[in-house]
């Protein structure tokens, strides 16, 4: 369970019941076409509560960028399966070894290192080769891939088990009925080129909600690795709601600290605001501007969104100013806000941020 020191005055309220939910419903789902899930920790900085419940909901395979987090995981004992969610750095390859069971690579020297290291520990360290589809974040070029197999095949301390594929993070690229099937093709001939069974064609994330609803058929493709469709209960692709699933499990709870009638428009010479911006206003006359004490230090402001008829006029390292509106906000008032996937994991990593289990 992730915990501060003190308690503060900003929280976000994480309902267990609804991740649970939604955790147990895209299993239901994705396993109707044989599609097994990794669920993605590193949004929660690997909480064993929340990895339980993963566990718990029939995803056995626990996805993280992060080793301190699977190491938290496994020092809590969650009884899962680890990957580390993104290619491993040179620096941290014993560490790999250690506590992590599978790693996503990309890079023929880190995978010899992985290997070397393996073979000193006398074991044999799981890979899946990432494969670079157009989303241009992390991936082999196709057309060097049976070459980097065969290289990878030379060496004692590791094993090939899968293949995947990353979109929609980086340049936005869409998961299609197109790429989807070539990335099955590319499964098939590294298995019939080499004899080699690969155990994951992991295709993609959060993103793949559309294409796995739209298409009857999904090639090789048994493994997706979702965070976001499990906590928000959304497709990535256009933030839209999954029918079923609760788009509420998280909150965020700050306090009202400051709540007085003033100008809408700062008066006096102006320049650069605490983050080097030229600020812009729109003169609303005198308004309700209420101040909640949380700022860009504990969460990503742009991505709040007020339960109440209040707007987020902006926000410094340490206050954020509202236009109260109609709301009659007073002082020791508390405000909610819903997030979007970018404040869930800045609020999570915050440690200026408590965070408060309900069930």
């Amino acid at each position: 369970m992730i915990v501060t020191a003190a308690p503060t005055v900003s929280r976000v309220e994480i309902n267990l019941a609804k991740i649970a939910h939604n955790a147990e419903k895209l299993v239901q789902l994705y396993g109707s076409k044989g599609i097994e899930l990794m669920g993605v920790t590193k949004t929660v900085c690997g909480d064993p509560d929340i990895a339980s419940i993963f566990v718990n909901k029939g995803i056995h395979m626990l996805a993280d960028s992060k080793i301190e987090n699977i190491r938290k995981m496994r020092v809590a004992r969650v009884n899962a399966q680890f990957v580390l969610l993104r290619s491993p750095a040179l620096s941290e390859v014993e560490a790999v070894i250690k506590y992590a069971d599978i790693s996503m690579n990309t890079e023929l020297a880190v995978i010899k290192r992985l290997a070397a290291s393996a073979d000193v520990s006398n074991t044999v360290h799981q890979i899946i080769l990432m494969i670079e589809m157009g989303d241009l974040r992390e991936g082999i070029i196709p057309s060097n891939l049976e070459r980097f197999v065969q290289e990878v095949l030379q060496l004692s301390g590791v094993s090939i088990v899968g293949i995947g594929a990353n979109f929609a993070c980086f340049g936005g690229v869409k998961p299609s009925e197109e790429n989807m099937r070539y990335l099955s093709e590319l499964a098939v001939n590294i298995e019939a080129n080499f004899s080699l069974p690969l155990l994951y064609i992991s295709g993609g994330n959060s993103a793949n909600y559309n294409w796995f609803t739209a298409n009857e058929s999904i090639g090789k493709i048994n493994n997706l690795r979702l965070g976001e469709s499990i906590y928000l209960g959304r497709e990535t692709l256009d933030r839209k709601a999954i029918p079923g699933l609760f788009t509420d499990a998280f909150t965020f709870v700050s306090e009202v600290i400051e709540s007085k009638v003033k100008p809408s428009v700062p008066y006096g010479e102006t320049g650069q605001d605490a983050f080097g911006r030229l600020p812009e206003f729109c003169d609303r006359g005198l308004i309700r501007r209420a101040i909640v004490a949380f700022g860009s230090q504990d969460v990503l402001v742009t991505g709040l969104t007020p339960e109440l008829d209040i707007e987020i006029l902006g926000s410094s390292s340490d206050h954020t100013i509202l236009d109260a509106r109609n709301v009659d906000l007073k002082v020791g008032d508390e405000v909610k806000f819903s997030l979007n996937y970018g404040a869930l994991l800045s609020v999570m990593t915050s440690v200026y941020v408590t965070k408060k289990y309900i069930n």
